[in-house]
């Protein structure tokens, strides 16, 4: 896809939005179910992946960890959005290669220790990129995907949460 085929998709969804504010109000869901042992079940769209504890909180390391998971979206969220705004901007990626990573401390998730957090201390999103991007091009395309990937911006800003209990 070039960037006119991209203007050319998303123009008139821009257009209904501006108009129509509502219309981009689009509510994301997932569902989960338990499985055997320790584990639970997420459909994601594509696949049905089999979620267990990580091995530092005592997984045996044959399912996924939703940590690991996040991590995953973060880096394929962040992917997508690089190459929707290098593509817009007509910026030539030969290739990218996005690394996420985040510090734990399983003493918080286990309950070891009450000044241990629970959840990342830090993430760090590394990008490689292979483009003949002049350093300016590639700041304003760091800058873009930084601001327009959902993911980030969740994380970095996190929006209000809930949990309810309902009988099944």
């Amino acid at each position: 896809m070039n960037a006119e085929e991209l203007r050319a998709v998303q123009a008139p969804l821009k257009e209904r939005y501006r108009a129509e504010a509502q219309a981009a109000l689009v509510t994301l869901r997932a569902q989960a179910r338990l499985g055997e042992g320790i584990t639970c079940k997420v459909e994601t769209g594509k696949a049905l992946v089999q979620a267990g504890l990580h091995p530092a909180s005592g997984g045996d390391g044959l399912s996924a960890c939703s940590g690991d998971m996040l991590l995953e979206a973060l880096a394929a969220c962040a992917g997508v959005t690089l190459n929707a705004v290098a593509t817009a901007l007509g910026i030539r990626l030969r290739d990218a290669t996005l690394h996420a990573e985040g510090d734990l401390d399983f003493r918080g998730t286990l309950g070891v220790a009450k000044d241990a957090p629970v959840g990342f201390r830090s993430i760090r999103l590394r990008i490689a990129l292979d483009t003949d991007a002049t350093e300016e091009q590639i700041a304003t395309l760091l800058k873009l995907t930084e601001r327009y990937c959902v993911v980030f911006q969740t994380l970095a800003r996190p929006p209000e949460l809930s949990v309810a209990a309902a009988r099944a």
